[in-house]
Formats: C-alpha cells, sequence, structure tokens
C-alpha cells in the first residue's frame, strides 16, 4: 500500500516505523491542531476477528490509564486512510496518541 497522505482527520507528515503490529505516522490533527503518532495495523490482517479484537482490547486498556509514559488514545477509526486523496479501499484502523 503507498504511503498514506492523511487518516480520518490526521495529515500525515512523516513516517515513524514499520514493524510485524503495523506503522506509526507523525501526523497532524486538524481539528484541534496538534501533533500526534497515528498506528496503522497491517491491512493483511484486517479479516481476522480475534487480532481486530485483539487490538482494539489494547487501545482500550491504553485509553483507561492516563500517566506520563504510557501512549494517550484518543481514537479508533476504521477504513479512514486516504492515498493521493481518496479513501482506501481496505479496513485499517488507527489509534492515535502523542508522538514520543
Amino acid at each position: 500500500m503507498p504511503a498514506p497522505t492523511a487518516i480520518a482527520h490526521h495529515k500525515i507528515t512523516a513516517k515513524l516505523g514499520e514493524g510485524g503490529m503495523g506503522a506509526v505516522y507523525r501526523a497532524t490533527d486538524t481539528r484541534l491542531d496538534r501533533d500526534v503518532a497515528v498506528k496503522v495495523l497491517p491491512t493483511a490482517r484486517a479479516g481476522d476477528a480475534q487480532y481486530m479484537a485483539r487490538s482494539e482490547l489494547e487501545a482500550r486498556v491504553l485509553a483507561s490509564h492516563n500517566h506520563p509514559n504510557i501512549a494517550a488514545i484518543y481514537g479508533i477509526e476504521q477504513g479512514a486512510i486516504r492515498t493521493g486523496g481518496r479513501p482506501d479501499a481496505g479496513r485499517a484502523p488507527g489509534a492515535r496518541g502523542h508522538p514520543s
């Protein structure tokens, strides 16, 4: 998949890293005008209900904590990736938190 230009209301500014659990991008939240990190899960795993449920549980657990050493989660999106200004057909959710 080509690098996304936007994910939901987040304008991608740089790729921070990629691994087996997905890719992380630095982005600008265009609604709140702040820097965020956006995690994009692998599209190859989008059809795996158990993997998706585990990923959503991880985001909920992280969102329930308020600690300076734990990333804040601001939301989960599905199908929100845009490459070249158009939505991607894949089902890639992203969880957002402050970049390190």
